[in-house]
């Protein structure tokens, strides 16, 4: 819940520049708001960035005060959306029921969901974190299409902590989800604390194909250096 529609505009004038270079092969995908995606929308058109958005409600339209539906997104020119992100789970009730609606209802109408998965502190220490996170993908990935998919491993624990996952170990995490997944060429990216000091190694293992970028992405100089890591 950052930046005014006039913020995300000096944010992307002070950010597009510095993608002149980076590798066409290379996604980026901006996830604002809900304010901000019109207007970011038409800022980005012609551009390299794709828009995404950060929920989505299992409904085209209803008695659902506060949530957006798939064709609201869609209509502003929104690619992506983020499903079950941790602070959705942890602070406004999402299930994993919920979840694999939201993610049915976002492939229907054409999105590709990022779906967050991953365990606390509580559950890491007491050795629940495959167990945990094997569960939420059987749940979460019911009659659910993988190969219009992207899945992020974020440890609740290494997020906005600044205690990162070591990258060894998010690449074991990753490597069991890759294993549980019908389609093992479903793009996987790590999220957690990650920064441009540590992304060149988060990159560097062969199980990560991506970040999910949180706190470091508000700055352009510091998002810029995430998308262009080396």
């Amino acid at each position: 819940m950052f930046k005014t529609q006039a913020e995300s505009e000096d944010f992307l004038r002070g950010f597009l520049p510095h993608l002149e270079d980076t590798p066409s092969e290379r996604e980026v995908v901006l996830c604002p708001p809900f304010t901000d995606l019109s207007v970011i929308s038409k800022y980005l058109h012609g551009s390299r960035i794709q828009l995404g958005a950060q929920n989505v409600h299992w409904e085209e339209y209803g008695a659902y005060t506060g949530e957006i539906s798939a064709p609201m997104l869609t209509e502003v020119g929104v690619r992506f959306v983020i499903v079950g992100h941790s602070e959705r789970r942890q602070f406004f009730g999402e299930t994993d029921a919920t979840v694999n609606l939201r993610l049915k209802a976002a492939q229907k109408h054409g999105l590709t969901p990022i779906l967050c998965v991953g365990e606390t502190k509580q559950q890491r220490d007491a050795g629940e974190t495959e167990k945990l996170i094997f569960a939420q993908l059987e749940k979460d990935l019911v009659d659910v299409d993988q190969y219009n998919l992207v899945i992020a491993y974020e440890p609740i624990w290494a997020i906005g902590t600044g205690d990162t996952c070591e990258s060894k170990e998010a690449n074991r995490v990753i490597g069991l989800i890759r294993s549980q997944l019908n389609n093992p060429n479903v793009s996987i990216q790590y999220g957690g604390s990650v920064k441009p000091n540590n992304i060149d190694e988060i990159m560097a293992q062969p199980e990560i194909d991506g970040a999910l970028v949180g706190g470091a992405s508000l700055e352009p100089d510091s998002f810029a250096r995430i998308v262009n890591f080396h």
